[in-house]
């Protein structure tokens, strides 16, 4: 593919008609193997490609095709990955970073929307796709009226389809839960995977933090939120086990250090836990290098990993591993199993995005909660 990109630096700057036809007839980023190439045109003084992969120089020059206006830049990415990234344009004095106008694939979060490159082997699940024939749960908007802040929460319930008061059903409370419904299409996924029996029937409860950088970093009052509000809320209205094995805490990211610092904080309160991309920074010497906001993650990580005690019996954990945070993850899981945990650990050639997180949902959810399928056929 490279060789028709070179066939156009033979060509004057105004036949536009092949470059035309080239960009008509192909599909970008182009894939070939491991080898990427991205591509953009515009008219520009220089553009960069800025990727999502943590280890790979994420400002990539891009070089213009003789005196076109075609710029194009080649990438080595191992199979089954998947990745977001834009392009950042230079014109002059400004700066601009835009999707790729050529790839219609893109993935949305809470900061706007980047496009995305997959590489061979790499398949978007089916089951994050709408099904015709999964009977949908349905979602209660409801407000819990009191917290440890003084102020009202609004949270989501998720009732499984063929919901009956009758049945007792186990408890997952998700932290970030707008962003799981909006960006992980979490609802769907549950709908699809309870009605093909790879999950069993849940109760799920989507929380909505105000200041999550502030609440979600070891805060008191969030935990006591968590424990002392939404679960006895949730559990007085629904038909729940109402115990520490059918209760799971879950998040992303700093959702994840929530979700380890409440059960850790309140010991005895969940049986599991879904950690994704946890931003577990610690240091074993000196000070770390990530910023302000992770000093009391770091004073939390360090101060659980020298007190652990059992946070919970079984936990899941995922990690990109074009993320950070691959390190911390990847040594978090044999400490777990040294204090005696159930781990199961997943990663995946993708980054710290939503994506990514909706795409571990099945495994995660099958293995922590197992529907009768799998207890068939496992």
């Amino acid at each position: 593919m490279l060789l028709a990109i070179h066939e156009f630096e033979r060509k004057p700057r105004h036949d536009a008609r092949a470059i035309n036809a080239f960009l008509a007839n192909h599909q970008f980023p182009l894939v070939e193997g491991q080898s990427v190439t991205f591509v953009f045109r515009g008219q520009a003084d220089e553009v960069h490609l800025r990727h999502f992969i943590f280890g790979l120089q994420s400002d990539q020059p891009m070089t213009r095709v003789g005196i076109s206006d075609l710029w194009y830049v080649v990438l080595d990415v191992p199979r089954r990955s998947r990745f977001e990234y834009k392009f950042d344009v230079h014109r002059g004095t400004k700066s601009t970073w835009v999707r790729d106008p050529l790839n219609k694939r893109m993935a949305q979060d809470p900061f706007g929307a980047n496009s995305v490159c997959v590489t061979e082997g790499y398949e978007a699940p089916d089951w994050a796709e709408f099904d015709p024939e999964a009977r949908e749960g349905h979602m209660v908007e409801t407000v819990i009226p009191h917290t440890p802040w003084g102020d009202t929460r609004n949270l989501s319930v998720y009732l499984p389809a063929r919901y009956r008061e009758t049945r007792r059903y186990p408890l997952l409370v998700v932290h970030d839960g707008g962003d799981y419904l909006k960006f992980a299409r979490m609802k769907l996924v549950l709908d699809n995977l309870i009605h093909r029996l790879e999950v069993a029937p849940l109760i799920v409860a989507f929380t909505h933090p105000r200041d999550r950088m502030t609440e979600y970093p070891d805060d008191s009052k969030h935990q006591a939120m968590i424990v002392d509000h939404v679960v006895p809320f949730v559990e007085s209205r629904y038909p729940t086990y109402a115990t520490p094995s059918n209760r799971c805490l879950m998040g992303a990211s700093f959702g994840g250090v929530a979700s380890l610092s409440t059960a850790w904080r309140h010991q005895g309160v969940f049986g599991k836990l879904l950690l994704q991309s946890g931003s577990f920074a610690f240091t074993d010497i000196g000070t770390h290098k990530r910023g302000p906001a992770f000093d009391k993650v770091v004073e939390f990580v360090n101060e659980f990993r020298e007190n652990p005690g059992r946070p919970c019996d079984r936990a899941y954990l995922s990690c990109g591993t074009y993320e950070s945070l691959i390190y911390e993850n990847r040594s978090m899981v044999p400490f777990l199993q040294g204090i005696g945990l159930d781990v199961r650990f997943e990663e995946a050639r993708d980054g710290h995005n939503w994506e990514n997180w909706r795409d571990r949902l099945r495994s995660a959810l099958s293995w922590l909660f197992p529907g009768s399928l799998w207890m068939v056929y496992e």
